[in-house]
């Protein structure tokens, strides 16, 4: 136990003496994240609201066949423009998100009561577009039930004949649940934080020591090689966790600074979101020290150990993906899957969703047992002759 304290705290004060290294893995890695989310999200949340608060932009070619139409829609806010030459030529080229083309045939339909047919033009795939043409595109209709409703008054029919039945919509959604759309990719950074934070400490304490051929003399030493390596991953794990910890912090401060009630949202990351998410991580932390360190050992220099390494941070955005591609209902089993158990449980504790006590004692087992797995893996790789020989 004296070996592996006297190795942690060897390798912890070395590593804090490289500047460049403490400053890349405690400040860079656990703040941009959070900063750049920030930025994004407000970014997007802010232009949107804009978009929708400001009137919208229509060209319309044919105005002149639907007077009462286009008198509609400016009253609704909508900006009528003059169409451009070519409509769908200047929405493929993006010159405007869409148009809105009244055919001539329009104003004989509507005289004869028969459907009047109006064209939106529109390109699915620009993203950009897809709010203003919704947003067209429930003007229109509203415009259509309205006036459905007046010809059915005229004829004496009660516009409730048309509609037999009535959705009355109950959601049950919170507005921290409904945080969960938005913030899908949290439990992704808060394990890309863990990765980053002992990834530079697991190179340089194996492939690092091992090119500067000071491996070698500390494995020689009458000390245990078990010893050696609990110092090693102990040292790691602990750059690891404190980069998770300066993640969460940064996320709950970062947080108060999304426009979140403007969208019905609430993100509560408190006390017990916090300590809830460190119980369910700490056993991950280990388990990727573990990783992280067993990769290293395969590499004979720095440069190969963050190739081996920058391929395994991968990994960890498997659960997400599969997720987000396959969204499933939560199942007891889940739990038991080292990355998908951590990837749902933070999930659920940003929805503000109950979980049983078993749910994250499940959880953090079996990631311990995952993690011893990888400490004895890595224990037997240790005691090779072989890790020492440089290349």
């Amino acid at each position: 136990m004296r070996a592996a304290l006297t190795v942690f705290w060897k390798e912890v004060r070395e590593n804090l003496r490289d500047r460049r290294t403490v400053i890349n893995t405690l400040l860079t890695g656990p703040l941009l994240a959070p900063l750049m989310f920030v930025l994004i999200i407000n970014a997007a949340i802010t232009r949107e609201l804009d978009k929708a608060d400001k009137p919208l932009p229509v060209p319309v070619a044919g105005a002149a066949n639907a007077p009462n139409l286009v008198a509609a829609l400016r009253r609704a806010g909508v900006e009528i423009k003059d169409a451009p030459a070519d409509p769908e030529r200047a929405v493929r080229e993006q010159d405007v998100d869409l148009v809105l083309r009244i055919p001539a045939g329009y104003a004989e339909a509507w005289a004869k009561g028969d459907p009047a047919q109006v064209e939106l033009v529109y390109d699915q795939s620009q993203r950009d577009a897809q709010g203003s043409v919704a947003r067209l595109h429930g003007l229109l209709d509203a415009y259509a039930q309205q006036t459905g409703a007046l010809r059915l008054v005229a004829r004496g029919v009660s516009p409730n004949v048309t509609r037999p039945l009535v959705v009355a919509e109950r959601d049950q959604s919170t507005a921290q649940a409904r945080s969960g759309t938005l913030f899908g990719m949290l439990p992704y950074f808060f394990i890309l934080g863990v990765f980053i934070g002992g990834m530079a400490l697991a190179i340089d304490t194996t492939a690092g020591e091992r090119e500067r051929q000071s491996l070698e003399p500390l494995l020689v030493n009458p000390v245990g090689r078990g010893g050696i390596l609990a110092g090693k991953l102990g040292a790691t794990a602990a750059f690891a966790f404190t980069s998770l910890v300066l993640s969460i912090v940064a996320f709950s401060i970062a947080g108060r600074f999304l426009p979140t009630a403007k969208l019905g949202m609430s993100l509560e990351l408190g006390a017990s979101f916090a300590l809830a998410t460190l119980f369910v991580m700490l056993p991950l932390v280990v388990m990727l020290a573990s990783l992280q360190t067993l990769a290293a050992a395969f590499a004979k220099s720095f440069r190969e150990a963050q190739t081996y390494l920058s391929l395994l941070m991968f990994v960890p955005v498997i659960p997400t993906l599969l997720l987000s591609l396959f969204p499933l209902k939560t199942q007891s089993w889940m739990y038991a899957v080292p990355l998908m158990g951590q990837q749902v449980s933070i999930m659920r504790l940003l929805r503000g969703d109950p979980i049983a006590p078993y749910q994250l004692g499940l959880c953090f087992g079996a990631t311990a047992l995952a993690a011893l797995l990888a400490c004895l893996v890595t224990a037997w790789v240790y005691r090779s002759e072989r890790l020492a020989i440089s290349a």
